[in-house]
């Protein structure tokens, strides 16, 4: 079933791209929307806590607070990731959408030719208070390059590396891993009695294309030429996408069953000690949730190829990640979406969101605030600063991580199952990914 969703989206992508100006539900020029339901508004979250559970219950006292203020009640879903994209892409397609929703901001640029989604452009920012007050950086996430951004920016996050400290006292290892090679010598000690060195969410599309996405620049290698053309099987990509699968097919660090996993479920194993490392944006607040306590983990940042060490180049080790918030163009409530967003992006609300889920505020003043000056904290702010890298630009960018992150899900499966997983496998599984993207 998952198989065919991600197959779905591929096709639905394709046709938005067609005919970007069909959406918008009737709505005419960039501003769009309306105000005939200005007491009410609906809000798609993204799943950034542990579960669904906790996030209604970090948001729902939020919102209340938003309609104490406003008179204006919202009506909240959150959305697991694994399905996230495929609804908004139904949604634009359908013209049937959320008011206001977050979005991934790798997908920025792929939402943004749709058409669907309300351009933040000078009158838009100055109703939130004024796009001065981003980090420059989390606003060039939100978009392409010369056009009005398509989404603010909400969460700032990048990679790092947990470790269970108990575990790694346990089997005699004093430090983490700091290049691949030293990943898998550690893993091996690692896996043992059961337990594994390193989980991974291998049915996670996007989980799956950040990972492959690090790795391919780490050997030198895009996605994309500069004519922004597809360049999935080229051998620096083959060696890439192959290198992260053999941490379970080769290596024998990550579980077979984390093939299976693609909600989070890798940060449950990390939190009840079944593994000692994992790969996350994050993931503090999860550790807690799932009874872990400060000083039980450490963070460090992302391995790097042997030799290097975290930086720009080949020693990149982290994409530019975070969460935008965005509104469809053709919501009926456009005042409403924009006192929501200027409320959920204001310096007390930044504070608040971020410091719960463990991420950066990309609002500058709400960034100076101690709470995000923590070892984890200042781990992931570092690595956005100096060694991540956004993903491809380009607004076929959602299609890319369907179709790659589906391959990669497939050799994982491959793995997990004894299959062999060869050069000559994984550049087949990347050559019809880069098929697909012609169709």
């Amino acid at each position: 079933m998952r198989r065919t969703r991600a197959a779905a989206a591929v096709v639905v992508t394709a046709s938005l791209l067609a005919a970007a100006t069909a959406c918008g539900g009737g709505s005419t020029g960039d501003e769009g929307g309306s105000n005939a339901a200005p007491k009410e508004l609906t809000y798609w979250a993204s799943n950034q806590g542990p579960d669904i559970a906790a996030d209604q219950a970090t948001l729902g006292p939020e919102l209340k607070k938003f309609e104490e203020q406003t008179g204006i009640k919202v009506k909240l879903e959150v959305v697991p990731w694994a399905d996230l994209l495929n609804r908004i892409l139904a949604a634009t397609a359908s013209g049937q959408g959320p008011d206001v929703l977050n979005i991934g901001n790798t997908w920025s640029s792929s939402l943004q030719a749709t058409g669907a989604l309300l351009p933040w452009n000078a009158k838009n920012f100055d109703a939130i208070g004024g796009r001065d007050r981003f980090v420059d950086s989390a606003i060039g996430s939100a978009g392409a390059a010369g056009q009005d951004p398509a989404a603010v920016p909400l969460y700032s996050m990048s990679y790092a590396l947990y470790y269970n400290k108990k575990m790694f006292k346990d089997a005699g290892v004093e430090k983490p891993p700091a290049t691949w090679d030293e990943m898998v010598t550690t893993g091996q000690k690692l896996s043992k009695d059961g337990k594994w060195a390193l989980g991974a969410e291998g049915s996670n599309l996007s989980n799956n294309i950040h990972q492959a996405y690090v790795l391919s620049r780490q050997h030198g290698a895009e996605f994309f030429d500069a004519a922004g053309k597809p360049t999935f099987d080229t051998p620096a990509n083959v060696e890439a996408v192959k290198q992260y699968v053999d941490l379970m097919a080769k290596d024998k660090i990550i579980a077979p069953g984390n093939a299976e996993y693609d909600k989070n479920q890798s940060l449950q194993d990390f939190a009840n000690g079944k593994t000692a490392m994992v790969l996350w944006q994050s993931a503090a607040s999860s550790f807690k949730a799932h009874g872990m306590k400060e000083g039980d983990w450490g963070v460090a940042p992302v391995p790097v190829p042997a030799g290097g060490a975290p930086g720009q180049g080949k020693n990149i080790n982290s994409m530019v990640a975070g969460i935008n918030m965005a509104v469809f163009k053709n919501t009926d409530n456009i005042d409403g979406a924009l006192k929501f967003v200027k409320f959920m992006t204001s310096d007390e609300e930044q504070k608040l969101l971020n410091k719960t889920y463990g991420s950066i505020p990309p609002v500058k003043a709400a960034q100076q605030d101690q709470a995000f000056a923590t070892e984890d904290l200042t781990v992931l702010r570092n690595t956005l600063g100096t060694s991540a890298a956004p993903l491809p630009q380009v607004p076929e960018e959602s299609q890319f991580e369907t179709a790659v992150g589906t391959a990669v899900k497939e050799l994982f499966a491959d793995a997990a199952a004894g299959r062999a997983v060869t050069t000559e496998s994984v550049k087949a599984k990347l050559s019809k990914a880069q098929q697909q993207m012609a169709k």
